[in-house]
């Protein structure tokens, strides 16, 4: 798909990947809406790059329509969706603490997983009245899982098994969207330089940047940034998860 003069909505786009993701998108010509429940950092990020800050809550039915209604308000059009919102939590199914919370589980699986796919659903049904390129694409949709999804640690079990939600789904959503032209495919990260990572101590971070076989250091976001922006160009990623890691395996802790 041809990014120059067309829109995408980015999820968690106020900083992090998304924020980088948007600020790609806006080199390359594109119009960028930043989706996010951060505010202030949202309306900064939205003003840097001439774009939209409409504050959305990825698990909420109305909160998304809203955000496509508002995204293609005065006749505009939105080509391509970037799921990147979501959070990561540590506990153990049994632990110090007692056994795991079941609210704390259901509410990463709820804006993880479920959250991506409602933004998925809500984009779909406006990507399908777009007018198709000469391959036929109306819309592209560019999701984010994590290599936790094929080797989470211990304490990951309400994220890994989010994100690997994400990697399940990616293909058959990317069946049932074919028909329209819209493309589906997933980044799992690494472990990446965002603001997650940011509250560790500089040691902690050394430590993990050094676990990478190669490059031995932590994923920059503009790295992410680039692979989603080679997606949205190349028409024949369809239906895939892609690691983008450095070639690190996770072990159990």
């Amino acid at each position: 798909m041809e990014i120059r003069d067309r829109s995408f909505v980015i999820t968690g786009g106020a900083s992090g990947l998304g924020a980088a993701v948007a600020r790609l998108l806006y080199s390359k010509g594109a119009g960028v809406i930043i989706a996010d429940l951060d505010q202030d950092n949202g309306v900064v990020v939205a003003k840097e790059l001439k774009g939209i800050f409409i504050k959305t809550d990825v698990t909420d039915e109305e909160s998304v329509k809203n955000l496509f209604s508002e995204a293609t308000k005065e006749g505009r059009k939105v080509h391509g969706l970037i799921n990147c919102a979501g959070i990561a939590i540590a506990e153990k199914v049994v632990g110090k603490n007692g056994v795991h919370s079941l609210q704390s589980f259901s509410k990463v699986i709820g804006i993880n997983l479920i959250g991506t796919f409602n933004a998925i659903r809500i984009f779909s049904q406006y990507a399908t009245m777009n007018n198709p390129n000469s391959d036929g694409e109306r819309g592209v949709i560019v999701n984010t899982s994590s290599i936790a999804a094929f080797e989470g640690q211990i304490g990951q079990a309400a994220y890994s098994a989010s994100k690997g939600g994400i990697v399940g789904m990616t293909l058959p959503i990317a069946r049932d969207l074919a028909a329209y032209g819209i493309r589906v495919v997933t980044i799992a990260p690494g472990i990446f330089d965002t603001p997650l990572l940011g509250k560790l101590p500089p040691d902690v971070r050394e430590t993990l940047g050094k676990q990478v076989p190669f490059p031995s250091r932590l994923g920059r976001p503009e790295e992410f940034a680039a692979l989603a922006v080679h997606i949205i160009e190349n028409a024949m990623i369809n239906g895939e998860t892609i690691r983008l890691d450095g070639a690190i395996r996770m072990p159990p802790r």
